[in-house]
């Protein structure tokens, strides 16, 4: 907590500059671009780049003054559950991270038609108030139905809720604050690249 107060004056290029230091370093992922794309690769090694920040699109720490310093982590890769990802990590924010299964479950599942590359499914999960929703039909129909799997990501959350990184899947996850009744962020995420145990890359959209 003082860590987290003390960098709060610090300049957004020094930042910036740690981060892309950091990741340079561990030049490990594949040769996808990133910028602007809503993709982002996790580093289970990296004492930088192992944990996320939805709200800015950043990691979520920062190297400064010879100490690493948790900037805003929603989710962390590897480190509360190996082979894992985990929200709820920090303070009084709560989460639930639900596993949909594969793009190929989801089209089983729902119904749905799907085109070359399996992605209508995933592109088609929104929220509608206080349900989630995928396609229904074919997608030029533009109809959609709720998903079994909403009543379970309004639940309430708790602390350091984890599950399994797999290849292909499809994740939701909530999360909220204890002590602020009307903080809530809603993602969904699709696995693209998987290394186990040391880096893993995900296309992510907040749901509003």
């Amino acid at each position: 907590m003082i860590g987290t107060f003390y960098l709060v004056g610090y300049p957004l290029m020094k930042e910036h500059q740690t981060i892309t230091h950091i990741t340079n370093i561990t030049n490990i992922k594949p040769n996808i671009l990133e910028d602007k794309e809503n993709i982002v690769t996790l580093y289970a090694l990296d004492p930088v780049a192992s944990t996320f920040f939805f709200d800015d699109g950043k990691y979520g720490q920062i190297i400064s003054d010879w100490s690493v310093y948790n900037r805003h982590s929603d989710i962390d890769f590897n480190h509360y559950e190996i082979g894992g990802f985990s929200v709820g990590i920090e303070g009084s924010i709560v989460g639930i991270i639900i596993d949909l299964g594969s793009s190929e479950d989801l089209q089983q599942k729902y119904k749905y038609q799907e085109t070359v590359g399996d992605g209508q499914g995933f592109a088609s999960i929104h929220r509608k108030n206080n349900t989630i929703v995928i396609l229904k039909g074919a997608s030029y129909n533009h109809t959609f139905q709720v998903m079994e799997e909403s009543e379970e990501l309004f639940r309430e959350g708790k602390s350091v809720a984890s599950t399994p990184v797999k290849l292909g899947h499809v994740y939701l996850l909530r999360i909220t604050d204890r002590n602020e009744a009307a903080f809530e962020r809603i993602i969904k995420m699709l696995v693209i690249s998987y290394r186990p145990y040391e880096w893993v890359t995900i296309r992510w959209e907040v749901l509003t």
